[in-house]
């Protein structure tokens, strides 16, 4: 199985160079349109067009991720690795909204 960090150093080495050169805000405008076609995906319930859709909304989190210097895999075990931010709990009990 791969880590987030091991796939996250995965898209530097394909991508890194260019993802540099792109920036921040393009970069996440990617990430942007990727979300809109996991949406459209998720319309029309087509399993392996639900995956690659993850797959690359996933890809570019971490090309994003990259251009800002950020582990996501610190920051996600940071930020939810004891359970719910804002409750602690396991599952999370904040009232539903």
């Amino acid at each position: 199985m791969v880590s987030i960090r091991d796939f996250q150093q995965l898209m530097r080495e394909i991508y890194g160079e260019r993802d540099l050169r792109r920036g921040d805000f393009a970069t996440y405008a990617w990430l942007v349109q990727e979300v809109g076609e996991l949406a459209r995906a998720m319309l029309n319930r087509d399993r392996r067009d639900l995956q690659e859709e993850f797959a690359d909304v996933f890809a570019w989190l971490c090309s994003l991720a990259n251009v800002l210097n950020v582990d996501l895999e610190e920051a996600s075990v940071r930020r939810y690795g004891r359970g719910c931010p804002k409750c602690g709990k396991k599952p999370c009990e904040c009232e539903f909204k």
